[in-house]
């Protein structure tokens, strides 16, 4: 067995943008999306999708508690396995620390110039074996300087979806200043609530007949 031909150990997801995979190989276990899954006509949105993670992983190189680019060759994207659980599978509730790490884990990546913006769901957010935190799946990403004024919006988006789960999880823990942040709604949420959240709901429950539930993936 080398690097070029892996061996799959399960499958993790699967949907209209690819399907990925826990593989192993000669560098050891880690995680491949294959763009060959998509259907043709949503096969150049995968691409820009992969592109676009491989791109904040490079940004990312380095960076603890998030996934590590091994390879991508435009086609399958390759990165680390981090060994741990999605959010709605091992809640963190009453785990002060872990929304303390959280958040500096985002500024950790905002400081890189990386905007996560797909926060909101929570299997994007990992609680590892050591109960910390960690971030997946930057198919959304946005790049840029991060002291201009979008990049620190964005950031401010980043951290408001963070805090929308620790008032699931931890709410008596939350201080004035994050319930703040959580009262105070930008032109971006507001313009994503009245035309992005249709149109991504009218593509994915109309067109690819499915429904996100949040990050869970499609319903059984």
């Amino acid at each position: 067995m080398d690097a070029s031909n892996p061996v799959e150990i399960r499958a993790l997801k699967a949907d209209s943008f690819g399907r990925i995979a826990l593989m192993r190989g000669t560098r050891g276990v880690f995680v491949r999306r294959d763009l060959a899954a998509s259907p043709w006509w949503l096969r150049l949105t995968a691409w820009r999708l992969a592109r676009r993670e491989a791109r904040a992983l490079r940004r990312l190189q380095g960076q603890p508690a998030t996934p590590q680019l091994l390879g991508w060759d435009g086609m399958r994207l390759d990165r680390s396995y981090l060994e741990g659980t999605a959010m709605y599978l091992r809640p963190p509730r009453g785990d002060v620390a872990y929304f303390r790490a959280a958040r500096r884990l985002l500024q950790q990546i905002h400081r890189r110039g990386v905007a996560h913006n797909d926060l909101a769901k929570e299997a994007n957010w990992l609680v590892l074996e050591d109960g910390g935190p960690a971030v997946v799946d930057f198919q959304l990403a946005t790049f840029g300087d991060p002291r201009s004024r979008w990049m620190r919006l964005l950031a401010r988006e980043d951290l408001r979806h963070l805090l929308k789960h620790k008032r699931m999880y931890c709410r008596d823990r939350l201080t004035p200043v994050e319930l703040r942040v959580l009262g105070r709604h930008s032109w971006l949420r507001d313009l994503w609530f009245r035309t992005g959240k249709p149109a991504y709901r009218f593509l994915t429950r109309r067109i690819l007949k499915w429904e996100d539930n949040e990050g869970r993936g499609p319903k059984p």
